[in-house]
């Protein structure tokens, strides 16, 4: 399957259910104290997340989606704290306030990136299940997907209700379940338990097919479209009724907390849906968003930059032979990253030492190099019939080769500046023995504040000399 990244600027979401604080509290541990065999620890920090619900909000809004929450919180100083983050982050927020029950808080102390003790503040929500069904019926209009992030805390009590209202809008609901009563999901287009959350309702699978079949028989008996069963280090399984299974394994390197990676898989899911993309497109996407997460300490959002480079790893376009529109995507992502953008062209007819050291130097000048080279036709308009001798294709092989070539990239045109109005580096290096205000493209480059640097090829070093040489002494052979 090609991944692709969607267009998440138009892909709203809507969000219902558990809304929490996950609260962090950081210092360093030195002595034991003594009172009791426990350690001590002196906070030099506190960090405040959204939970629950909130960190799916959030992690919609990091990819760039819209994103709307309704919850339920008490009327305290955690959901202000709540509010203010969503808020800075791009999620909309309508919470019911409860003013006799506190805002569900989770409190983890962290000595060197190693939790040692986590406290939870809660009580069960009285939630006004029907105040929350008109909250929810005002906002569908402004959504494509409906998500229920079910944490079962109290928030969600009307699950059936949410679940017709949303398909009544032709609105697919996506379900995160808790419990071993999966039938309040009924109807729902998708859930998405873990492994010990499917075997706690169906019971052990002991083989891949065991898993299908209960699976597959779980989804008629809910009326569901599809069930998706995230499964830690075996990846992904996805269902659905009159397709084989398909089977993602994991993309996870290094596994350095899973907090958070189901709001991650459902948030990714929604996004890419609400896109207009596949289900199976969804699904591999959520997958790579999952491996990036629990790289990550804690509750954490997945930006749409991060998701990206990892598309591109996955498709072999970390650097190498490009289209423009793949380049710009790649470009793009660089920046995100603060990553410093060279240009430099040429025919780059035969590749000899002078080009070796002179695309080493560029590179030098910053992080990334662009290297944009004639196409066939401009070649032979600029150095005559017979030119080039290698064709564009072999020609962009070899530079991508190149240890010092991140991307390179082909025009048509004589010169590159279409392509340098599209790229826009921070720096335009060009070789040769010229002055900086006859380089072709420094104008473009000097208007919006980038740099133009002149750079030195390797002395007797060029590719109309070597082709004389050759032609020379192939006239002197007998």
């Amino acid at each position: 399957m090609k991944l692709t990244m969607p267009r998440f600027d138009a892909a709203p979401v809507l969000v219902v259910g558990d809304v929490m604080l996950d609260r962090y509290w950081h210092g360093p541990s030195e002595r034991i104290s003594p009172e009791a065999p426990v350690p001590v620890i002196r906070v030099d920090q506190i960090e405040d997340r959204p939970g629950g619900a909130g960190n799916v909000a959030l992690n919609i809004a990091a990819l760039g989606a819209p994103a709307w929450l309704v919850g339920v919180t008490g009327e305290d100083e955690a959901a202000e704290i709540l509010r203010r983050r969503l808020n800075a982050a791009g999620v909309y927020c309508a919470f019911q306030s409860h003013a006799q029950q506190p805002t569900i808080t989770k409190l983890r102390v962290m000595s060197r990136h190693q939790q040692l003790l986590r406290v939870d503040f809660e009580e069960p929500f009285s939630t006004d299940g029907q105040a929350m069904l008109e909250t929810v019926g005002g906002l569908l209009d402004k959504v494509k997907v409906v998500i229920l992030s079910d944490y079962g805390k109290g928030a969600l009590v009307n699950h059936q209700a949410l679940i017709a209202l949303a398909r009544e809008r032709g609105l697919p609901v996506l379900a995160d379940p808790k419990g071993k009563d999966f039938s309040i999901y009924r109807g729902a287009t998708l859930i998405t338990p873990n492994m010990a959350e499917f075997e706690a309702v169906v019971g052990r699978c002991a083989s891949e097919q065991e898993l299908v079949d209960k699976g597959m028989a779980l989804i008629t008996e809910l009326d569901l479209q599809a069930l998706l069963v995230t499964r830690s280090e075996h990846g992904m399984t996805l269902l659905r009724q009159g397709e084989a299974p398909l089977h993602l394994p994991a993309r996870a390197r290094e596994v350095f907390d899973v907090t958070g990676a189901g709001d991650t898989v459902i948030s990714t899911l929604a996004a890419v849906l609400a896109a207009g993309e596949s289900l199976p497109l969804a699904v591999a996407l959520a997958n790579l968003a999952a491996g990036i997460v629990i790289g990550k300490l804690g509750t954490a959002a997945i930006s749409a930059p991060e998701l990206r480079r990892a598309v591109q790893h996955t498709q072999g376009a970390g650097r190498g032979v490009m289209s423009t529109e793949q380049l710009l995507v790649a470009l793009e992502d660089a920046r995100a990253h603060g990553e410093r953008i060279v240009f430099t062209n040429g025919c780059f007819d035969i590749i000899h030492a002078g080009h070796v050291g002179y695309l080493e130097e560029a590179r030098a000048q910053g992080d990334r190099l662009v290297v944009a080279i004639n196409d066939d036709a401009s070649v032979t308009r600029l150095k005559g019939p017979g030119r080039p001798i290698n064709a564009v294709d072999r020609r962009m092989a070899v530079l991508a080769g190149l240890e010092a070539v991140d991307w390179v990239v082909s025009f048509a045109e004589d010169t590159p500046e279409a392509l340098l109005e599209q790229v826009r580096p921070d720096v335009l290096v060009k070789g040769g023995d010229y002055g900086i205000d006859q380089v072709v493209g420094a104008p473009i480059v000097q208007a919006y504040g980038g740099e133009v640097k002149v750079l030195k090829f390797v002395d007797s070093c060029s590719t109309t000399a070597i082709v004389e040489k050759i032609r020379r002494q192939d006239s002197a052979a007998p």
